[in-house]
């Protein structure tokens, strides 16, 4: 159902901290992702669903956005490029608004997504990964 998540944090070595201590916890992983990001998976052979962690302002924000105080980033799977299209339609029709077109996604690999605003301005995403996305 989920395919990832992700908060924004305004110190990361903090956030690793917290987050690797958990991780260890519950017996899940901390994976790194960049110098401004990391990981939060089950493994790192198996990391999906994640929760993206990091420093970076993402592009989906709307204006006013901070760490602390943003909308929330939701992206559901989907078997097929023609369900991210399916979704993204559906959407808009439903009164959400565009937020990113269906389409790839430079630096994301074999991923193909297609993002929207819900009423609340919060940003909803569906995506294939693998050979279905290309």
């Amino acid at each position: 159902m989920f395919d990832h998540t992700g908060i924004v944090v305004t110190d990361l070595a903090r956030a690793r901290q917290f987050y690797d201590a958990i991780a260890e916890a519950l017996g899940l992983a901390t994976i790194d992702n960049s110098d401004e990001s990391f990981l939060f998976a089950r493994t790192a052979d198996d990391p999906l669903p994640y929760l993206w962690i990091g420093t970076t302002r993402p592009s989906y924000w709307v204006e006013g956005s901070r760490a602390g105080l943003n909308q929330m980033h939701v992206a559901f799977t989907s078997p097929s490029r023609a369900m991210v299209d399916a979704f993204h339609r559906a959407a808009l029709d439903a009164g959400g608004r565009d937020n990113g077109p269906p389409g790839p996604r430079p630096g994301a690999g074999d991923y193909y997504g297609a993002f929207v605003l819900d009423p609340d301005g919060n940003n909803i995403e569906a995506c294939v990964r693998g050979r279905a996305a290309l």
